[in-house]
């Protein structure tokens, strides 16, 4: 399932060698080093058509789900200036890398909570470039994502726990003094041309 592309098998015989720790921090960790080693020597070359963004949103494409381990790896496209408002993973554990392109990625931390509305604090602010890799780890897991260069693609790769069907954002209520409503928004791949 996904799409195929140079290194895949190794990709994938990594990933599950990873997720097979089963505890979640381990899991994490070695998903770090495998992207970030097979990235950097080369060993896997993504499908040209995630080098294509969407004008109107950041492009998902399913590059590969496990049929025995549940964990999805999806490609994500960022056209220049494109990025997300505050979300998380809906509970589960990511690990995000960078395969081209740069990215800022911030993360954040809830001050306050009434009801749907939240508060958020912004923690770190990480620029990210090819062969980097971090992870979110619930309850650690609030962030934004942004290719800030004007001109260029940026593409991550995103090894999600399961499939991501689903995550909350958190909308800046106008005039609210930094309060964010809560809401939930439904996740779809987009097609490979």
């Amino acid at each position: 399932m996904g799409l195929d592309f140079p290194g895949k098998q190794k990709l994938v015989e990594a990933l599950d060698a990873a997720v097979r720790l089963r505890e979640k921090t381990a899991v994490t960790a070695r998903l770090r080093q495998a992207l970030s080693r097979l990235f950097a020597g080369g060993a896997v070359e993504l499908p040209p058509a995630v080098l294509e963004p969407v004008a109107d949103h950041y492009a998902r494409r399913l590059l590969h789900q496990s049929p025995d381990l549940g964990y999805s790896v999806i490609a994500m496209t960022w056209g220049p200036g494109q990025g997300t408002p505050i979300h998380d993973h809906d509970g589960c554990w990511c690990v995000e890398g960078v395969w081209h392109g740069r990215l800022a990625i911030t993360r954040y931390e809830p001050l306050e909570r009434d009801g749907d509305r939240w508060r958020f604090q912004a923690v770190e602010t990480l620029e990210a470039g090819p062969g980097s890799a971090g992870s979110l780890i619930p309850p650690h897991e609030y962030h934004v994502i942004r290719n800030t260069d004007p001109a260029a693609v940026a593409v991550s790769l995103h090894v999600y726990q399961h499939p991501l069907l689903r995550c909350h954002v958190f909308v800046p209520e106008p005039g609210a003094d930094g309060w964010t409503r809560r809401e939930l928004r439904e996740l779809a791949t987009d097609p490979a041309r």
